[in-house]
């Protein structure tokens, strides 16, 4: 994104990463006044609420939600962390996470062909369940790499990209995001959108993703997860 990107730019790719995401995970979703939200267990009715850089009193709104109950989550898209930080504290909410970023990829960019595997041992599997895109490459029973995708328009929104520890510096990451792309291409995709754990981070920018912005998650527990795996 350019430095001109504006508040109102993340809050629509937030609120597209959302819907991907739940879609990737079987979540319902609704709404918080202008904010998107996200029922992450349907049997306990802990929702998770997401807003890009909501002001002083929305942020109040959202905080006395979330603080019902150590289960419930506030995510915050900012680069002004240390402001929200200062806010949760105020509330009675802890930072349970502040290492992701959500990042963007013109997808014209991204390799359309879907790729070779680097080892004779590995063998990839792909499918397709609910709208959601599976991609998994396993040496024999082990799954050594996976992730899934969910397209809402033209945005397709990456999920769950993960690489068994066994696995590890053997390319599977920039494979799985590969097997991946070339599934999307079977929609008309122009961008996608992920958060990326801070190992992540590096991957996606060796494969032309951009930063968008931080992310914050919030909660009155003191555990957190990371979005992008949880």
């Amino acid at each position: 994104m350019s430095p001109e990107t504006t508040i109102e730019d993340i809050t629509g790719l937030l609120e597209l990463w959302v819907a991907g995401w739940a879609g990737c995970r079987g979540y319902r979703t609704s709404t918080e006044g202008r904010f998107p939200a996200a029922l992450r267990s349907e049997s306990s009715g802990d929702w998770e609420f997401f807003a890009a850089d909501p002001s002083d009193a929305e942020f109040a709104e959202l905080a006395a939600k979330v603080a019902v109950a150590p289960a419930m989550v506030l995510t915050i898209l900012t680069n002004d962390t240390a402001r929200y930080a200062r806010l949760a504290q105020q509330h009675g909410l802890n930072v349970t996470s502040d290492s992701q970023t959500m990042m963007i990829v013109d997808m014209e960019t991204q390799d359309a062909e879907d790729p070779w595997l680097p080892d004779d041992d590995l063998e990839l599997s792909t499918s397709e369940t609910d709208g959601v895109h599976y991609a998994e490459v396993r040496s024999g029973e082990t799954i050594a790499a996976s992730g899934r995708l969910f397209v809402v328009g033209n945005t397709a929104v990456f999920d769950k990209i993960v690489t068994d520890p066994a696995f590890q510096r053997r390319g599977l990451g920039s494979f799985i995001m590969r097997a991946l792309a070339a599934q999307a291409f079977g929609h008309d995709v122009l961008n996608g959108l992920l958060l990326a754990s801070t190992d992540g981070q590096k991957l996606y920018s060796h494969l032309g993703w951009t930063a968008v912005s931080r992310v914050l998650m919030l909660s009155a527990d003191h555990d957190g997860g990371d979005l992008s795996l949880s």
